[in-house]
C-alpha cells in the first residue's frame, strides 16, 4: 500500500479522498493545511500553488484538491471562490439568486494537484448537472443538497452514493490514483 499525505484543512474532502484512494490501495494520512489561496478563476492555477505550498510545509509528496461550483447562467459564479459563498449565502443564498431563472445548468470541478518532490502534476475531474429548486437531501456537505447530477432526478445530498461514483473529486481522484498505479 502507498501511502500519501492530503493537505487540507477539509474534514470532508479528507474524508472522501480517504475512501475513494483506499480502493485504489493508497493510504491517505491527512495533513491539516490553512493556505491562504491565490485568487483565480481557474481551480487548476490554485491547486499547483498550493500543492507547492504544501509540499515547502511537509517537505514530502503530498496532494491538494480545489474545486468550485460553476453556475452557467450566472456566468460561472461561485466558481473558485465557491467556499466563500457557502459561508456567506449557503444554498439559500444560491437558489434565491436562480429564483425565476429557468437555465439551471452547473457543473463542479475538481483539480488534483500533486508534488512529488520534483514538480506539480495536475488531474482532472468534472461532474455536470444542474440547480434544483429548493434544498433537498441531508447526505454530504456544502452545494450536495441544491446540485442534480447529469442524468439523475435527486440531488447528491438526498443519493450520497451519487456523489461516490459520479462527482468531480471522485473523477480527479480516479484519474490521480491511475497516475500513482502507473508511477509504482
Amino acid at each position: 500500500m502507498t501511502e500519501l499525505l492530503f493537505a487540507t484543512s477539509n474534514q470532508h474532502k479528507a474524508a472522501e479522498a480517504t475512501a475513494i484512494l483506499k480502493k485504489a490501495g493508497v493510504v491517505v494520512k491527512h495533513f491539516h493545511f490553512d493556505h491562504r489561496e491565490i485568487r483565480s478563476d481557474n481551480p487548476e492555477d490554485i491547486a499547483r500553488e498550493a500543492a507547492e505550498a504544501a509540499y515547502e510545509a511537509c517537505g514530502q509528496p503530498v496532494f491538494v484538491e480545489d474545486s468550485g461550483l460553476f453556475i452557467h447562467i450566472l456566468h460561472g459564479f461561485p466558481g473558485t471562490y465557491s467556499a466563500w459563498v457557502q459561508k456567506k449565502i449557503g444554498n439559500d443564498g444560491i437558489l434565491h439568486l436562480m429564483k425565476g431563472v429557468e437555465d439551471r445548468c452547473a457543473c463542479f470541478q475538481a483539480c488534483i494537484g500533486y508534488h512529488d518532490g520534483n514538480m506539480v502534476s495536475v488531474y482532472h475531474g468534472v461532474c455536470h448537472g444542474n440547480i434544483a429548486r429548493q434544498v433537498r437531501g441531508t447526505h454530504g456537505f456544502g452545494y450536495d443538497p441544491i446540485f442534480v447530477p447529469e442524468g439523475q432526478t435527486q440531488t447528491f445530498a438526498e443519493r450520497i452514493e451519487l456523489k461516490d461514483n459520479l462527482s468531480h473529486r471522485y473523477k480527479a481522484l480516479l484519474e490521480f490514483s491511475t497516475a500513482l498505479a502507473s508511477m509504482r
